[in-house]
């Protein structure tokens, strides 16, 4: 009975989420908050349930039942203990129940935060989010059932998806959910604000820092996603404009231009209509993602295939994005900016400037990925559009980007004298030009490596001009210089907390092109006892092994990794091989280092270890890129905290 229990609970949960989203906008409407009070009920309810569903499916998959038809697809009895429980969220079924748990998290969190602080809003936000509650368990009661039966009961069950079978499915799709469910409470509260004419800064400052919240979970959500295609898949990348990918990235982008854009209407009262369509965007993405991912248009190791539920994501957000755009209509009037732009050189034209050209790269992302799915349609004949489009294209603005992480946060406000700015970028840009020269002497010879390791020395700079300067005024007051460093980053965390995450994207920005610029390839087939070099290491190629595990069999090469006269390391490729499999699947060696890696990924070998191929990457500095990673979650970090700011001299 445990999988109609679950079902039943989906069932009882999708009356509750649909009648607290009715109950709570009628007393939104009315006043009666013996309504919105029977709404938050509804809500505690809906997150039981789900909840009590998600732990039933758990037990199913812990207990190998396979009389439930998405256990017996995701697992077998091999699977290892985690990635039984990892399988839970490993397709399409249990990847919805994860969203839609996390959603209700959040609504619960909501429901504690500001229940008591936005009175005017939250009956309409608390109705929203159970409106869209609601349509996620439609999914789950009627297109992607996750307790359906299966009649007769196999002995074993399928199997994960063997690329899946990584620690990274516990933290990448955890991760990235908790950034996509994330930016609904943002939208939450920009429709309330709609709704109710409200749209001042109120629904700007109630979702500060969930739109922080949802926008790192996101990005550490695509962190994650890199390393463990570079770590997994065999092809020595991090990034390959996949349409999954893609589909992550594009509300990244436009949550990143709001993050920015929302500064100026707090500080000039201006951007009002941007910021409301750029939440509205992010959301909407955020959608078109799940979309592309569950409805089967794309072929991808992440996308999840079944029946209808295309049609079902399809519908609602073409729901979501007309009501939103009518409420944007009607509201138009409301939105006009009460502060004007009073000149092209100030931080107003900045942060516009930025909003464009993210806008402009989430727009060239959606582009190249929809452009392949239209074009087979309207003409039947598939089309291509791979990494060179998206490179091209996109590699200037983001060089634009990087450029105006280093100018916005400077340059004055309303308009920038002659003095600000000499004061403010003369030595970043002196420092800037002195980088790519130093670069070129160096040796890089690529115009666009150069460029943009002379624009990080450029934001570094500015970053550091900053911190200097505001760290010498306090310990003008008589604090030290450390304590007052600390103090600075407390008292002004927004700020800094920005400039961190600001140092970690630039840290990133050297590990993409050290990367992409020096990383250097070899495939060859060597004899037992035969040696390969490249880039200075030598690999002897020392025979092979044959491995059993629980759920597949592999091969493993020996190869002897030495570099000069260093240490010697034994590095073993492996080759797996999975019953439910026709092919195998490559089981990748590396050694990760702060200047460059060894990454060794075994092709084909003869039967008696005669010989085998491989193939030897040197990929420079791409460690850097999870160092970023590490940056910018430190920066969120402080951004987060509650500020506390005190008057200074």
């Amino acid at each position: 009975m445990t999988p109609e229990l679950g079902q039943g609970g989906l069932l009882v949960a999708l009356a509750l989420a649909l009648w607290g989203s009715a109950a709570a906008a009628s007393g939104g409407r009315t006043g009666r908050g013996a309504l919105v009070e029977s709404a938050q009920h509804a809500a505690i309810g809906v997150f039981a349930l789900v909840t009590g569903a998600f732990a039933l499916l758990v037990v199913a998959f812990l207990r190998f039942d396979f009389s439930v038809r998405y256990v017996a697809t995701n697992t077998n009895l091999g699977t290892p203990f985690w990635y039984r429980i990892t399988g839970v969220w490993g397709a399409l079924e249990g990847s919805i129940v994860l969203w839609a748990w996390m959603l209700s998290l959040y609504t619960l969190i909501v429901i504690a935060r500001h229940r008591m602080r936005s009175r005017d809003l939250y009956p309409w936000v608390l109705s929203v989010m159970l409106a869209i509650m609601a349509f996620f368990l439609l999914v789950m009661t009627i297109a992607a059932p996750p307790f359906q039966r299966l009649a007769p009961v196999p002995a074993d069950g399928r199997g994960l998806n063997p690329l899946l079978e990584d620690t990274g499915m516990i933290t990448h799709p955890i991760a990235l959910y908790l950034g996509f469910t994330g930016f609904t409470v943002p939208f939450a509260f920009a429709m309330a604000a709609l709704i109710t004419g409200r749209v001042s800064d109120a629904w700007l400052a109630a979702t500060r820092r969930w739109t922080i919240t949802a926008w790192y979970f996101l990005s550490l959500g695509l962190l994650i996603g890199g390393w463990w295609s570079y770590h997994v898949l065999g092809w020595g990348g991090y990034w390959a404009w996949d349409p999954v990918e893609n589909a992550a990235f594009m509300p990244w982008l436009t949550g990143t231009a709001f993050l920015h854009s929302v500064m100026i209407q707090e500080r000039r009262r201006m951007l009002k209509l941007w910021n409301i369509a750029l939440v509205i965007l992010t959301f909407s993405l955020t959608l078109f993602g799940t979309f592309l991912t569950r409805s089967g248009v794309i072929a991808s190791v992440h996308a999840f295939t079944q029946g209808s539920i295309g049609i079902f994501f399809l519908t609602f957000l073409s729901l979501v994005v007309l009501v939103a755009l009518g409420l944007l209509a009607f509201r138009w009037k409301d939105l006009e900016a009460q502060g004007q732009l009073d000149s092209v050189l100030s931080r107003e034209s900045a942060f516009l400037l930025n909003n464009v050209l993210f806008v402009a790269a989430a727009f060239t992302v959606f582009f190249g990925t929809v452009f392949p799915l239209l074009a087979e349609a309207v003409r039947g004949t598939k089309v291509s559009v791979g990494a060179p489009f998206f490179n091209q294209v996109n590699i200037p603005l983001f060089l634009s980007l990087i450029f105006l992480m280093g100018i916005g946060p400077l340059i004055a406000w309303r308009r920038a004298s002659p003095d600000n700015l000499r004061r403010n970028f003369l030595v970043p840009v002196v420092l800037g030009v002195a980088g790519a020269a130093l670069f070129f002497f160096a040796g890089v010879r690529s115009a666009l490596a150069v460029l943009c390791l002379a624009l990080t020395v450029f934001v570094a700079a500015t970053i550091g001009l900053d911190l200097v300067r505001a760290t010498r005024s306090r310990a003008r007051l008589g604090e030290t210089v450390v304590p007052a460093l600390g103090r600075l980053l407390l008292a002004h965390n927004r700020r800094y907390g920005g400039f961190i995450v600001h140092f970690g994207i630039l840290i990133i920005a050297i590990g993409v092109t050290g990367s992409q610029a020096w990383s250097i390839q070899r495939e060859t087939t060597l004899q037992r006892g035969e040696t390969t070099e490249l880039g200075g290491y030598r690999i002897r190629f020392d025979g092979l092994d044959a491995r059993r595990e629980s759920n597949h069999e592999a091969v493993l090469g020996t190869f002897t990794v030495t570099r000069g006269a260093g240490r010697a390391v034994t590095m073993q490729p492996a080759k797996k091989f999975y019953p439910q499999e026709q092919s195998p699947i490559a089981g990748v060696d590396y050694r990760l280092g702060l200047r460059e890696d060894v990454y060794l990924v075994l092709g084909d070998f003869a039967q008696d270890g005669s010989h085998a191929t491989i193939k030897v990457q040197v990929n420079r500095l791409v460690s850097w890129i999870w160092i970023g990673g590490a940056v910018l979650t430190l920066g969120a970090a402080l951004a987060l905290l509650p500020e506390r700011r005190r008057a200074t001299a």
